[in-house]
């Protein structure tokens, strides 16, 4: 037994094994050698992810932001460097220019900014305290400070859409208005979907899961260019329209087809995540209900909706946060006047060559996609925190 790595001692009783040598493992052997270096085995798991967001994300991140500070010039880079070398001494140029151009050209007054500020202000602080006071006042009062907050933030749209901006801010307006109303489009589409799978039958189930993912199959572009195919005036919509005698409707080139396009290109990132959710619902809880006497919609609105909130969030940032710098999808189905983001910076990019400027558009549409992801973060830790 000793060749077999095992040791037994017999006593009058007592026979103990002593487990076998281990020491050869060849983990054993790379856990020591990692250890002798001073990195442990979770270092070592979350060195992979950290390496990978370091080259592929801060790095050229750093690079545009530097791009960002510097101006535009002709030849190849098409732009100046920050580090310049004078009379042997270095020296550090930052050009805060192409951000200032961002807002450059908009009639917007002091009037402007203190009502911008008030409604934001006021809005904000109506939602704290609804929040605050969603369990200690009566449901009126509590519907009467939600809409204290509706009614400001109503005028904060209000007051930035009437104000004369230039055509960078209005192209930021106009895509978080786009992507805003595309998301609520999505949700209000995929939540009965996605409550429809989670209820489903286990042999249905897979097959309607199927369903949702299968255009992915497929190509984006091709995806988008064949659904233009069913909106354009001699399209299929319109061709069975015609049967029934209805005149040919214009939606090519429209916001409308822009939002068809978005809902339908990015509707399952809403519904995987949000069926992920509804699937994990516990049914006892539901049957808890019935046997209380409360209706299907009340078992709905009082436990199903709330416990699936944290699905609905993560399933509206993954449609809002793509479609607000979305580019393919208002080139092939917007018009002239649909101006989003996205097609402001390919033309700053390769129409006018002006990189700096088109790194400043994108510096500062990651810090608005950076917003509603802190939120949502948020929203998913005051859930988990019971609060």
């Amino acid at each position: 037994m000793g060749e077999l790595g095992r040791h037994l001692r017999l006593g009058p009783r007592v026979m103990t094994t002593v487990p076998a040598d281990t020491s050869s493992r060849p983990w054993d052997f790379v856990q020591r050698g990692l250890a002798a270096v001073g990195i442990s085995g979770r270092g070592l798991v979350i060195a992979a992810p950290a390496l990978w967001m370091t080259l592929f994300f801060l790095v050229p991140l750093a690079v545009v932001f530097g791009i960002s500070l510097s101006v535009k010039q002709f030849g190849q880079p098409p732009y100046s460097d920050l580090l310049t070398t004078e009379s042997g001494t270095v020296q550090l140029t930052l050009h805060l220019s192409n951000y200032l151009k961002l807002i450059e050209g908009s009639i917007v007054d002091g009037g402007f900014w203190f009502n911008l500020a008030f409604n934001l202000i006021v809005a904000a602080l109506a939602l704290v305290i609804a929040r605050g006071l969603s369990r200690s006042v009566e449901p009126l009062a509590l519907f009467a400070i939600y809409a204290v907050a509706v009614v400001a933030g109503a005028l904060f749209l209000v007051t930035l859409y009437t104000a004369d901006l230039n055509v960078y801010l209005t192209a930021f307006l106009s895509s978080i208005r786009i992507a805003a109303i595309s998301t609520v489009i999505a949700i209000l589409i995929g939540y009965p979907m996605a409550y429809a799978i989670a209820l489903a039958a286990d042999r249905w189930r897979n097959i309607l899961l199927m369903l949702v993912i299968l255009p992915f199959w497929t190509s984006f572009l091709l995806r988008v260019y064949a659904l233009s195919s069913f909106l354009r005036g001699e399209g299929v919509i319109n061709n069975f329209l015609g049967v029934f005698g209805v005149p040919p409707l214009v939606m090519m080139q429209t916001d409308f087809a822009v939002y068809v396009g978005i809902v339908y290109s990015y509707l399952p990132f809403f519904i995987l995540p949000l069926y992920t959710n509804l699937v994990k619902l516990d049914p006892a809880l539901l049957e808890a209900s019935a046997d209380l006497g409360a209706r299907p919609y009340r078992t709905f609105l009082s436990i199903t909706l709330p416990l699936s909130m944290p699905g609905v969030v993560a399933g509206a940032m993954l449609v809002f946060i793509p479609a607000i710098g979305e580019f393919v999808i208002p080139s092939l189905l917007g018009g002239p006047g649909t101006q989003m983001i996205g097609r402001i910076l390919w033309d700053e990019f390769f129409g006018k060559t002006n990189w700096p400027r088109a790194a400043a558009l994108a510096i500062t549409m990651l810090i608005i996609v950076v917003i509603p992801i802190m939120l949502m973060q948020r929203a998913q830790n005051a859930v988990v925190e019971g609060r």
